[in-house]
């Protein structure tokens, strides 16, 4: 499918009488078309072209691309791995016109990367079986026998959502090996892997008494947007993830790849994705008043989290949950 979904890209490049930009990005079709309409709306000379797919799989294309790449503009992965890219050389350093507008934690000191947005992990659930009342209060409770093959999880190493989360798992312990004895735990009351966060809506949506940990926005937006019966619980010490946006280096298209940059981080479009998308904006020039009470109301309790370590360690506890957790005999 992923084949395919590039080959109709490469066609219709060739096609086009319009300039065009290539954005890859995990945000899903929902927000990229959504983005395709508004952007070409704004700017009718301009064409542009999308790939959705997992935060991991945009990663290892604009690796191997890095010799021709085909890609503008990554939009949409969390910060590890947007500073792994940085350190590979895979991404231009681009100073966007509201680089002073953001806290230093949140961008990349030589310009490599900034972040879009703010995304607390929760519970995900179905409100035909379950109230929030019924969630675990802590990631512990979350091992006790109520969840035993109840829970279903994003099949893990394609996602950068859950391998922030092995991450964040393994740091919280008091060693690396205790960390992976709990997601030992965790693999054991896991009942399925669903390959995509799609598939794993679909799945909470027919099998209710399945719950599931994923991203708060999301939740939201399926809930919203699509009216399925989702519920979610931001347990104590969430891991927040940070959601961020690159122009790819030796873009072929660099003038359009910063145009669209620019289009996808003004206040106007920050706002918007907060409305529409539930996402919470890393910039701290935006008008509160703005966006959705639910949203900004949240009280939520991050973890405190070493983005500097997961990112150098977050490939190598990956490896040990595959070998020793996931295909553990």
């Amino acid at each position: 499918m992923k084949k395919l979904a590039l080959l109709l890209l490469l066609l219709s490049l060739g096609c086009s009488n319009r300039q065009t930009v290539v954005v890859y990005s995990p945000h899903g079709a929902d927000v990229l078309r959504d983005y395709e309409k508004l952007f070409e709306s704004a700017h009718p000379d301009i064409d542009l072209q999308w790939l959705d797919m997992g935060s991991k799989d945009v990663y290892s294309r604009v690796s191997a691309e890095r010799g021709r790449p085909l890609c503008d503009v990554w939009w949409g992965a969390p910060s590890t791995m947007f500073a792994q890219a940085a350190k590979e050389g895979l991404l231009e350093a681009y100073r966007p016109s509201w680089a002073d507008k953001i806290d230093a934690s949140f961008k990349d000191a030589q310009d490599r990367w900034y972040a879009t947005s703010l995304l607390p992990l929760a519970i995900l659930f179905n409100t035909r079986k379950y109230t929030r009342e019924d969630m675990p209060a802590t990631w512990d409770a979350l091992l006790g026998p109520k969840w035993d093959q109840r829970i279903a999880l994003r099949k893990p190493l394609p996602s950068g959502t859950m391998r922030t989360f092995i991450s964040a798992m393994i740091t919280r312990a008091q060693s690396e090996d205790e960390g992976i004895a709990w997601l030992k735990k965790l693999h054991q009351a896991t009942a399925t892997y669903p390959e995509s966060p799609n598939l794993l809506f679909d799945h909470l949506k027919k099998n209710e008494d399945r719950i599931s940990i994923w991203l708060m926005p999301d939740i939201i937006m399926q809930r919203v947007r699509n009216d399925f019966p989702f519920g979610y619980a931001v347990l104590p010490n969430t891991p927040v993830l940070t959601d961020c946006i690159a122009i790819v280096k030796n873009a072929p298209h660099p003038e359009l790849a910063k145009r669209f940059y620019e289009f996808a981080t003004t206040p106007d479009a920050l706002v918007h994705q907060a409305q529409h998308y539930a996402k919470l904006p890393a910039r701290n020039d935006i008008d509160r008043a703005q966006l959705p009470p639910k949203l900004i109301e949240q009280n939520i309790d991050a973890m405190p989290l070493d983005w500097d370590e997961i990112a150098a360690n977050e490939e190598a506890w990956c490896a040990r949950w595959e070998k020793e957790v996931y295909n553990a005999p």
